[in-house]
């Protein structure tokens, strides 16, 4: 029996048990405090985010539901959209005259002038044609584009109606021809820029003519380049003036393009009609227009004369507006009347008859046959008194927007020629005339401005008198992957 050290080998054995047996710790085996506290702070970070995301997505798609948010265009895309639409558009938008938006059977009218033609002067459209574009000059119509210089001069504050004009030797009515109409102007004569339009617009007096030629523009010939000029800005191609009183015949125009300007003119400057075409007549020179030396006279030297226009008086709301005559022309008629806010104008030129009284007699018939037929015929019905002047859409898929929303609106605003063809009367067909609003639920991704999105058609009975696209009113461009995706999830949800 060997001896050995009975301590030592107990102690070594209790050591290798401990390494085979570890002490089993006394804690419970739960995530430690500091574990748990992250735990719940990410999550309530995390609840805290998709509140927010939340929200933000309901206010984004709040957005779509309130077109008060959007802004309205800047000058720029305003000026960037009216030239696209005059691009798109140029009949409806910029043309002076045009074809009615519905077909109608030509009418038949009784017209013994060689040209003529009708229009209403709200929209520009062609009623009534003869011969409408044969080549004739317009005589003393002509001193039309004299006041119409005039006022546009009076407009732009260069002068003032009540200045008074020195008169020119060559205006004296002593120096015109035998045959000239004249206002009777005379040496040292005191007149304003008034007094002579009213003897342009009444007497047509051809002194009157260079006389106000000379005080525009210190010239005859400077003043007929710049008739010349106003019939190019205003695309009258076939109009050209040599002088400004009519009596040249080798002034030129049509009966299309007299239209067409008369209604500028009037449109422009309605103060025309109402103060100088309109006045029944004339009396000049009265004493406060004579020179000293001839003030004793006082109103004895005055001479009376009524308005060229032989149916103002007497057609029922005729307010205008010049006559002409030389033998190339015959007798020629600007005319215009005005009956419960509707007004036509008509052109009649190469009148019959021989000697005034017989052409005044064509001019009567011919201006009393158009008139009276088109106020029968025709009224107009206003568009925007009755509908709003834009429809707002929601537009998803874009971006850069402006309150996601897009403006339609109409890419014109023109007056429409209602044809009487179903109440008692012209007027009453122009109140039954019904819109019909077509426009998307939504756009989506690019839009572009004076694009086409729908559209506003105009009906009388089943009858379609015009249809108007409505059009963008600005710009858009497609949005990228989130903004579809997000605009898709949007628009799922309206």
């Amino acid at each position: 029996m060997n001896d050995y050290d009975v301590t030592d080998d107990f102690i070594d054995e209790k050591t290798q048990c401990a390494k085979r047996s570890p002490v089993t710790p006394t804690e419970e085996s739960s995530p430690s405090e500091d574990h748990f506290r992250r735990t719940f702070i990410l999550f309530c970070a995390s609840l805290l985010v998709l509140a927010i995301l939340i929200i933000a997505f309901l206010s984004y798609s709040a957005d779509f539901k309130n077109p008060q948010n959007i802004k309205p265009l800047s000058h720029e895309q305003e000026i960037s959209l009216y030239s696209a639409l005059d691009s798109r558009y140029p009949e409806q938008r910029t043309a002076i005259l045009k074809e009615l938006p519905y077909s109608v059977t030509k009418a038949n009218l009784d017209v013994w002038a060689g040209s003529a033609i009708l229009i209403d002067a709200s929209n520009g459209c062609v009623l009534f044609e003869k011969n409408a574009d044969e080549i004739i000059p317009p005589a003393s119509i002509a001193k039309l584009f004299v006041m119409y210089i005039v006022f546009k001069e009076v407009e732009s504050g260069r002068i003032s109606l009540d200045d008074v004009v020195t008169l020119p030797e060559r205006s004296w009515a002593i120096n015109m021809p035998s045959d000239a109409s004249l206002m009777f102007l005379g040496q040292g004569q005191i007149v304003t820029l008034r007094e002579l339009l009213k003897g342009l617009a009444v007497a047509s007096g051809n002194d009157a003519a260079l006389a106000v030629a000379d005080y525009i523009s210190g010239s005859t010939k400077a003043f007929v380049e710049r008739m010349n000029k106003e019939c190019a800005t205003l695309g009258l191609t076939h109009t050209h003036f040599v002088e400004p009183s009519g009596y040249d015949e080798h002034n030129l125009t049509t009966a299309r393009e007299l239209a067409a300007f008369c209604k500028e003119y009037i449109s422009r400057f309605p103060q025309s009609v109402e103060e100088f075409h309109s006045a029944p007549s004339i009396k000049y020179p009265l004493e406060k227009n004579l020179p000293a030396w001839q003030k004793k006279f006082g109103d004895e030297k005055a001479i009376y004369q009524k308005n060229t226009n032989p149916l103002l008086g007497v057609m029922e709301g005729c307010d205008g507006i010049k006559t002409g005559f030389i033998y190339e022309s015959r007798y020629n008629l600007a005319l215009t009347a005005k009956r419960n806010g509707m007004r036509f104008i008509s052109i009649t030129m190469k009148g019959t008859g021989v000697g005034s009284k017989q052409g005044n007699a064509g001019r009567v018939h011919d201006g009393t046959e158009m008139m009276e037929w088109a106020f029968q015929s025709f009224a107009d019905f206003i568009p925007n008194t009755d509908l709003p002047q834009s429809y707002a859409v929601a537009s998803f898929g874009s971006k850069k927007t402006n309150g996601k929303f897009v403006n339609l609106i109409p890419a014109w605003q023109n007056a429409i020629t209602v044809p009487h063809i179903l109440g008692e009367t012209a007027s009453e067909d122009a109140k039954n005339v019904k819109a019909t609003v077509n426009i998307p639920k939504f756009l989506y991704g690019e839009v572009e401005a004076g694009t086409q999105y729908g559209q506003i058609q105009y009906k009388l009975g089943d009858i379609v008198l015009e249809t108007v696209p409505l059009v963008a009113d600005r710009s858009y461009e497609k949005a990228g992957i989130f903004g579809t995706l997000l605009d898709s999830i949007v628009k799922l949800g309206m």
